[in-house]
């Protein structure tokens, strides 16, 4: 089935078609037409599967844009709810749609005059969502679909308060949209307290990893990866390799360093133009970048085949995540290299990727700057030689001859080779000097790893309460903690497992079924 066959509206067809979107994945295929018949959804399926368009499209495509705030997507993390919005926003630009997102950690005076400012669609975090209720600065009054995402996490994040204070503000008369990787007791109450005759879509994870690709992992430092990562690339020597970052930022700053080094690379995140996009990822199709730098959010979809390298700058915090990842090698029969950083305290996301993998992960030991050095200077070695015996480019350097003759008269012909070396050696003593931004670690919940990676961001897993990926508590502009980066120790239970007092109550009556069951 194609995006066209889904009775999607022309304005928001255009605007999948720019994004390169041709084929709905299962949940996409199975969510679209029941939202726009309007009936309530509860979609079972794991990250990664294209959740974002399973709702967003149907939602944005009855929005009328004559009129005010008509949907409402509710998401456990910031990263999550600023990715939503951007994916939304890019979805119903052609069509005029407003997509505003809210969260904590940033200013909520500047949030409450963009919302101000008209939305038709609001993307944001459960803790600000309240504030801003409360503040009477975001009103559900005339909200006609309400979209729950992750709503899994929400719960494991203590949450499910907050998320009914949000429901019962918005009118009785609407549309409920429900996603969740799993299907615990408390999202079932949710089901069956909130949502009308709702229809259940359950999507199962299809194989998660390929024998035909050798999986590696690095401990290294924060400050030492950068380092590392050029000395695998001069000793590995990829074809095609594809490095990716946490954050947008990030992909940048790896970029800039890459292209000062000089090696023959690109990035790709949500911030650039299409065209722009587009440009990059034809240059790499077409073997004029070595490397390209992505996002998990920009890289999702793309086809690329004769990649050889993938490189985890930053691992993932969700597991299905990596797999998608390092899926962009290994193709076609050919086997493929990936290589994932981790830290000592990001171990625990490692083994629960190697749980879902049901594969074991190597150590590697980083090759030194010596390894590197020699590496490099057998490439530069290979180079001189081929062109040396490239009978078209001896004629061509004909021309010089009188030029090379006057400099060996004047100059020690060792000298002039080592300077010719020096051009073409990435010398580790010699190179610039390359700063790359730290990033705190991931925080790992003791209990395998989260979901939401890219996707989710750095959610505070831990009893200390929430922090974002920079590791301090988000705060606003009166200095004190967000509602969404407040201490949760009250709802974590003595054997630290991470349920809300609530959580334990079950609710009958309430099966997930797929399409078609009986």
């Amino acid at each position: 089935m194609k995006f066209t066959e889904l009775g999607l509206s022309q304005d928001i067809l255009s605007a999948v078609v720019k994004a390169g979107y041709e084929t709905p994945t299962p949940i996409q295929e199975q969510t679209i037409m029941l939202a726009l018949d309007g009936k309530d959804v509860i979609g079972q399926a794991q990250t990664g599967t294209g959740k974002t368009a399973a709702f967003g499209l149907p939602t944005l495509d009855k929005i009328n844009v004559n009129g005010g705030l008509q949907a409402l997507v509710i998401a456990p993390t910031r990263e999550l709810a600023v990715q939503s919005q951007e994916e939304l926003f890019r979805f119903g630009r052609d069509k005029g749609i407003k997509v505003r997102s809210v969260y904590g950690g940033a200013s909520i005076e500047k949030q409450i005059n963009a919302l101000k400012s008209g939305a038709h669609v609001v993307v944001g975090t459960p803790g600000r969502m309240v504030d801003l209720i409360k503040r009477r600065a975001l009103k559900l009054g005339d909200i006609e679909t309400l979209i729950l995402d992750e709503a899994d996490e929400m719960l494991n994040m203590g949450f499910i308060d907050d998320l009914e204070f949000i429901i019962k503000a918005t009118p009785a008369e609407r549309q409920t949209l429900l996603f969740s990787a799993t299907m615990p007791d408390p999202i079932k109450k949710i089901g069956v307290k909130f949502m009308k005759n709702p229809e259940h879509i359950k999507i199962v994870s299809k194989e998660m990893t390929s024998d035909l690709i050798d999986q590696y992992y690095i401990k290294t430092k924060e400050f030492e990866k950068f380092d590392v990562l050029t000395r695998l690339i001069d000793v590995q020597h990829p074809e095609l390799a594809i490095i990716f970052g946490r954050t947008k930022r990030r992909v940048d700053e790896i970029t800039r360093g890459l292209k000062l080094l000089g090696y023959r690379a690109e990035g790709i995140h949500g911030d650039l133009a299409q065209q722009k996009r587009l440009a990059v990822l034809r240059d790499f199709k077409n073997d004029n970048l070595d490397i390209l730098i992505a996002t998990d959010v920009a890289a999702r979809g793309l086809d690329i085949s004769g990649v050889t390298h993938v490189y985890n700058y930053d691992i993932t915090q969700d597991q299905e995540s990596y797999v998608h990842r390092i899926g962009r090698t290994g193709r076609a029969g050919k086997s493929g290299l990936s290589i994932t950083f981790v830290s000592n305290n990001e171990m625990g996301y490692l083994r629960a990727i190697e749980r879902l993998t049901k594969k074991e992960m190597k150590g590697m030991k980083p090759p030194t700057r010596e390894e590197a050095y020699q590496a490099s200077l057998a490439v530069a070695f290979d180079e001189i030689k081929r062109d040396l015996t490239d009978e078209k480019l001896a004629k061509k350097l004909v021309k010089f001859d009188a030029d090379a003759e006057r400099l060996l008269a004047e100059y020690d012909a060792k000298l002039l080779v080592s300077l010719l070396l020096q051009a073409k050696v990435n010398d580790p003593d010699t190179r610039p000097k390359v700063d790359i931004a730290a990033e705190k670690p991931l925080p790992f919940n003791g209990e395998g790893g989260g979901r939401g990676g890219n996707r989710g961001g750095g959610r505070g897993g831990n009893n200390r309460g929430g922090r974002d990926r920079r590791g301090g508590f988000n705060r606003d502009k009166r200095g004190g903690r967000d509602r969404d980066d407040r201490n949760k120790k009250d709802y974590y239970k003595k054997d630290k497992q991470k349920v809300h007092p609530k959580a334990t109550e079950k609710k009958p009556g309430f099966v997930i079924r797929n399409k078609g069951d009986k």
